[in-house]
């Protein structure tokens, strides 16, 4: 084989290797962000890599888990929903409230709980699609509405009479031994995490929800109906809200309409930080798992470090705008166009 011949070669062997990396760099900054602090965190750390601790890290993302695979789908429609925490809320006081003070079957209560953040959800997607409001003023006004509804229900006081079935989806385990001693929560996460998985990967409703979030208008001349299908993914986004509150209630031992202000920014710095596009068409589940596992690694970390809480914040902060702007990069170098 000639020198030149070689050459080209080895050159176009670089420029498919170039292709790869652009085309998988939505991906792969995610896992490097996370490889990068796993790495820092066991070096600076004595216990991070603890069987228990990392334990600890899928607990204290697991119900976070659940609201990020609503926040999943939302984005992919390249809409976002303002109201999660508010619903999350207002959903543990209505379900603990039903049970204790109507005497619902727990249930019940539960079913009740969570149709009535389905149906706040339901609500913002009519409000968007039918009405014409921008989902983020549409669902502004839904989080004042469930915030007010959870303070009115319990005017200000704490409710402890929570349904059992809360208490052992939020606060139990499997097993007895460590670190072997599974908490319930964190299957729940997996379920939630894997259904939505099953139906944006393996269903027509998922394939329609990406059409929907690449190309609105092409996909309403292919015959799609892309008002149901934004008003479906608010109402599950919604829906998974509700789930997640009141996951937080029977891992708390309490319902109060206060509390989980940092539930919306979390959950969809989650989604981001993994890959998912606030612009639509682009991400999924396997993405927002990434960016579970990094707010997790994160969090859990900062914690292991002993910061001054007054300083654990921005810390973080930081970080996760330096993962952001990766991210951001990272999509501007895949759809970047190839050189000749």
């Amino acid at each position: 084989m000639s020198e030149v011949a070689t050459t080209e070669k080895g050159a176009l062997g670089w420029a498919g290797a170039g292709a790869w990396v652009r085309q998988r760099a939505r991906n792969l900054a995610p896992f490097a962000t996370l490889v990068l602090l796993v790495v820092f965190f066991t070096t600076t750390t004595d216990s991070f890599l603890n069987l228990v601790n990392l334990r600890n890290i899928l607990a204290q993302v697991a119900t976070l888990s659940v609201v990020a695979t609503g926040v999943t789908f939302v984005l992919l429609c390249g809409e976002i929903d303002l109201s999660i925490a508010s619903v999350a809320m207002m959903t543990g006081v209505v379900a603990s409230m039903l049970f204790g003070t109507a005497h619902f079957p727990d249930a019940l209560a539960l079913l009740v709980g969570l149709a009535a953040a389905t149906i706040l959800g339901a609500l913002n997607g009519l409000s968007t699609t039918r009405v014409g409001l921008p989902s983020f003023v549409a669902t502004l006004a839904t989080m004042q509405i469930a915030s007010g509804l959870a303070q009115n229900f319990t005017r200000g006081n704490i409710v402890y009479t929570i349904p059992p079935l809360l208490k052992y989806l939020g606060g139990a385990y499997i097993g007895t031994k460590d670190p072997f001693r599974i908490p319930v929560v964190i299957l729940t996460g997996i379920a939630v995490l894997g259904a939505g998985h099953v139906v944006l990967r393996y269903t027509r409703f998922g394939r329609t929800i990406y059409m929907t979030g690449s190309n609105r208008e092409a996909a309403r001349l292919s015959g799609i109906n892309t008002k149901n299908i934004v008003t479906a993914c608010l109402a599950i986004c919604a829906a998974s809200a509700g789930a997640a509150g009141m996951l937080n209630t029977g891992r708390l031992g309490s319902a109060q309409s206060y509390g989980l202000d940092d539930m919306l920014l979390d959950g969809v710095s989650a989604v981001v930080l993994g890959g998912t596009s606030l612009f639509g068409g682009e991400g999924g589940i396997k993405n927002t798992i990434m960016g579970l596992l990094i707010f997790g690694v994160l969090n859990n970390g900062l914690n292991q470090l002993q910061l001054d809480i007054f300083m654990r914040m921005w810390v973080r902060g930081v970080i996760l705008l330096a993962a952001l702007i990766i991210n951001i990069y990272a999509l501007r170098m895949r759809n970047a166009p190839t050189k000749a």
